[in-house]
């Protein structure tokens, strides 16, 4: 075979390989046939405001138990980071249920949120860490 020839066949080869890889990320980036899933930030100043009004809504603490137990925002239910992994956790059944995520400095509550989006909660709100709460706290 000459030089030629084998260039164009590693040329094909490697154009499919992209052409493959590109096809893999598009599929885990738009899985709600090509509607991308992504979550909102909001601060925690704009979520305390949204939480001084009741409203069809969960807010989901992802701290572990023991941090949950020293104080939460009022209202909260609590579902550790870690617990969310393959399955959807039996606290949020409705994947169309408004969710605002927090934790405590907001890097579990980011992490969070984009997990459950890859399970296919549509409406999820990140606002952050409790530690710029400045509303009450439950125990």
């Amino acid at each position: 075979m000459s030089g030629r020839k084998q260039f164009i066949i590693v040329g094909v080869i490697i154009l499919l390989l992209i052409a493959a890889a590109a096809a893999v990320y598009v599929a885990g980036y738009f899985p709600e046939g090509g509607k991308e899933m992504t979550y909102t930030s909001i601060t925690m100043q704009e979520a305390k405001e949204i939480f001084e009004t009741p409203g069809d809504y969960i807010i989901l603490d992802v701290r572990r138990a023991d941090e949950f137990a020293e104080g939460h925002i009022p209202g909260a239910i609590n579902v550790a980071n870690e617990d969310i992994a393959d399955r959807e956790p039996a606290e949020l059944p409705d994947k169309e249920q408004t969710i605002y995520v927090y934790c405590r400095s907001g890097r579990r509550s980011k992490e969070a949120s984009a997990k459950l989006v890859a399970m296919g909660y549509s409406h999820i709100i990140e606002c952050g860490g409790i530690l710029d709460w400045t509303g009450s706290v439950a125990e």
